[in-house]
């Protein structure tokens, strides 16, 4: 799964509600997900499959529902890359400051 992959799936609203919620609150069902929401259980299904397809999340069956869980190695990952890409765009920045200062 590429890092590029991963940020298409999290630039969804509603998926990276779904990752932050899972964040604070753990493993949960479909049935959970949709609970609270104006979205239906098909689509939180939907959803949480691409999260699932991109690596972000893994899932397992607990009796009769599937419950969703972060992948926290991916989390990480993506979290590594846009550290890269700060600190490439704090040189970039720390060098055009010092240019328009000279």
């Amino acid at each position: 799964m590429s890092t590029a992959e991963v940020f298409a799936a999290l630039g969804d609203p509603v998926r990276l509600r779904l990752v932050e919620r899972l964040g604070a609150e753990g493993p949960l069902s479909i049935h959970r997900m949709t609970e609270g929401t104006a979205i239906s259980r098909q689509a939180v299904a939907r959803h949480l499959n691409v999260l699932r397809d991109a690596g972000l999340l893994h899932d397992e069956r607990r009796g009769r529902e599937h419950v969703f869980a972060l992948e926290p190695r991916r989390i990480a990952a993506a979290r590594r890359h846009l550290e890269t890409i700060s600190a490439q765009w704090d040189t970039a920045l720390d060098r055009l400051r010092a240019y328009v200062e000279d």
